[in-house]
């Protein structure tokens, strides 16, 4: 009777434990399409201040887990960035660019595959001061886009009125075009490495029809 006690009590304890694991592996890792999230919830991607019962996402890792498709030339890993915000990385951008020592106002752009930043500094070192706006924007989009800076304040309004354009409309890629073209005049800073230019071209880029020269 003593042992059938302790063997039921012995089951018991394993059944609680099988279950505690199953729990803690869901609260972990949920998963959502090809993509495994340690928190499935919807946040910005930027939240400011912590008030109203809102988690202080600066104490917190961020983490998110993807799976390459199974399905060959499946490109559903492509249409995330496909439905990025834009606006919302162009805030991110310009915010964190005026903390950059002497950059005062900044207006960003960001396209399907650029980045325009048109600043205004007082800074002594132009090239420097190019080199981390430029890199800058390059941290916080996608390696593949293509970044453009410019410290001409005159360009900041044509900078801001492309932001109005369709990017649907036939005569708006000539316009993105033109204002890169007037920002390349300033410094873009140093060369990104010994295969991509300063705004991150390769030789391949510059052979394609929708790449300023």
């Amino acid at each position: 009777m003593k042992k059938l006690a302790i063997i039921i009590g012995l089951c018991s304890m394993t059944a609680l434990s099988a279950c505690s694991r199953d729990s803690a592996h869901q609260d972990v890792y949920e998963e959502s399409g090809n993509t495994i999230n340690v928190n499935n919830k919807r946040h910005e991607l930027y939240r400011e201040g912590g008030a109203n019962g809102v988690r202080n996402v600066s104490n917190d890792y961020g983490f998110v887990r993807h799976q390459k498709s199974p399905i060959m030339n499946d490109n559903n890993s492509n249409t995330s960035y496909a439905a990025m915000d834009r606006e919302q990385v162009a805030h991110v951008i310009s915010s964190l660019s005026t903390s950059i020592p002497h950059v005062n106002d900044v207006a960003t752009l960001v396209t399907d595959q650029e980045v325009l930043i048109a600043y205004r500094t007082n800074s002594k070192n132009r090239h420097l001061t190019a080199d981390q706006v430029k890199k800058t924007g390059m941290s916080v989009v996608p390696r593949y886009y293509h970044v453009y800076v410019t410290d001409n304040k005159h360009l900041l309004r044509d900078v801001e009125n492309l932001a109005s354009l369709d990017s649907t409309g036939k005569n708006s890629r000539d316009q993105v075009n033109y204002v890169i073209s007037q920002m390349k005049k300033s410094p873009q800073g140093a060369r990104m490495n010994k295969s991509e230019d300063e705004n991150g071209l390769t030789p391949d880029d510059y052979k394609t029809n929708n790449v300023p020269k």
